[in-house]
């Protein structure tokens, strides 16, 4: 898929115009007789129009009234051009020019963005492809507001976005651990960011416990990946450090997991490294003036003879005692080794996404991101701002210390699970206690994975994560 800025509209081209409800028509279809049949059937409350020229269509498609509050209609753009992909497909069509015919150039990119998150596809085991594969290859931007380094950026994002989907939608059997970091080497020479690799023998000598505890029941290494995007003239002093799960398959260990609806689709479990890949691509395609720092530790989690237990106690990267009470709290564990790894670099901010709790998912389902950390208002509220923008939204829990209570162990510094209640707060404090640095924890649970389609977000790896980021990196970088 790609988006390009346009400036002229070719004369039998496949046309979609936008309007805004209510507007007049005159000057945008001038023929009376193809305006009072758009009109006509605007006025059967339908939203869309064909016009069939027999050597190209028009389409024409009305969003909403401005009265609406400005994040909405960027959602409801891009929910409308979903609303609009199966048409499209059926007839073919391969190459959309969208006319801005009197909306907002933000929602003419909104609509881009939704119909191009729409048109994503994952076909690798796919052997009959090409009957499957949708159609759409290009949209052309037709609308004064939007420059060429406005929509070549869009370009860019939506490219991350697809790659992110690609790396949740690949099974184990493809995507270990060390293909995962393959596979940030591979987006890092293509975007301009650099990867180092650390391998099972520096990840010992390191002495990082809880990557190295998870990894023990696996019969293939875990990786530590450092990407590293540091562009001269980098308004930053400190890094923005970016933080991944990436639990590239997890059956919870020897506390297994029940098979349906739980472990089937457990390839999902490294959504947060994905997302940070993905917004490192992003802000390295297009220049971003910031130092940005990605920490992805990596690894499978399975029920092998030597897997670690529960009872066990891991002794952590910085030398925290862990008493293991639950397997399949995994992530924790390698997120605790990465996010003190992070101290080093005396960052600006950290900001960790995992898909960590089913607490998080019980609470608010696929419809947002829980979010959580002591990074203070302002870095938090921007990362709301940017979340209601992209629509992926964040629902802020409360931080407080008291909460710190559940983790207490009898034996150890800490122990890997709270008790009963709030169980994404204490999972969130249990990273808190590896940090010295404003942090900022977003569990993506909920909105990962969709077992069934969900609007453009598609069916499978949603994604998720990748959009917000780069929002508030970009507005980091002004």
């Amino acid at each position: 898929m790609r988006i390009i800025k346009t400036t002229s509209i070719a004369e039998k081209s496949i046309r979609l115009l936008l309007v805004r409800k209510g507007q007049d028509l005159v000057a945008r279809i001038p023929d009376k007789h193809e305006r009072r049949y758009v009109e006509e059937r605007f006025g059967d409350d339908r939203d869309t129009a064909q016009l069939n020229h027999l050597d190209h269509h028009l389409f024409v498609r009305r969003l909403a009234e401005e009265k609406v509050p400005a994040n909405q209609l960027l959602e409801e753009a891009r929910i409308a051009a979903h609303s609009m992909h199966p048409a499209l497909n059926d007839l073919g069509i391969t190459r959309l020019d969208i006319i801005n015919g009197g909306v907002t150039p933000e929602e003419t990119i909104a609509f881009a963005e939704g119909l191009a998150l729409t048109s994503y596809q994952f076909l690798k085991y796919k052997t009959g492809e090409k009957e499957e594969k949708f159609s759409l290859d290009e949209i052309h931007l037709y609308d004064d507001g939007l420059t060429d380094d406005q929509v070549l950026k869009l370009d860019n994002l939506l490219r991350a976005v697809y790659i992110a989907k690609d790396l949740v939608n690949e099974p184990l059997s493809y995507l270990s651990a060390v293909q995962l970091s393959a596979e940030f080497e591979k987006m890092g020479k293509e975007a301009g960011f650099s990867v180092e690799v650390f391998n099972k023998k520096k990840i010992e000598s390191l002495k990082m416990g809880g990557l190295l505890a998870v990894n023990k029941g696996s019969v293939d290494p875990p990786t530590f990946s450092i990407m590293t995007y540091h562009p001269q003239g980098a308004v930053n002093k400190n890094p923005i450090v970016l933080v991944g799960k990436g639990v590239v398959y997890d059956t919870g260990g020897l506390s297994l997991k029940p098979t349906l609806d739980s472990m089937d689709y457990m390839k999902c479990d490294m959504g947060g490294a994905a997302a940070v890949a993905g917004a490192l691509y992003a802000a390295a395609k297009n220049n971003l003036p910031l130092w940005i720092i990605g920490l992805v530790p990596a690894t499978d989690n399975r029920p092998d003879g030597n897997a670690y237990v529960p009872g066990d106690v891991v002794t952590m990267y910085d030398g925290t005692s862990v008493e293991v009470l639950n397997t399949d709290a995994e992530g924790r564990m390698i997120l605790a080794d990465a996010l003190s790894y992070a101290k080093q670099y005396d960052p600006e901010v950290v900001i960790e996404l995992s898909t960590l709790t089913g607490a998080a998912q019980m609470a608010i389902d696929k419809y947002g991101i829980v979010g959580m950390g002591n990074a203070g208002r302002e870095i938090m509220d921007n990362l709301k701002i940017c979340g209601e923008a992209t629509s992926e939204r964040i629902a802020e829990f409360p931080f407080w210390d008291e909460y710190k209570e559940h983790l207490k162990s009898d034996i150890a510094d800490l122990k890997n699970i709270g008790g009963k209640y709030a169980g994404a707060i204490t999972a969130g404090k249990f990273l808190e206690h590896f940090t010295d640095y404003p942090y900022i924890h977003l569990d993506i649970a909920g909105p990962s994975f969709n077992k069934i389609p969900f609007n453009y977000r598609g069916k499978g790896g949603s994604g998720v994560g990748v959009r917000i980021l780069y929002n508030y990196l970009l507005n980091r970088s002004m």
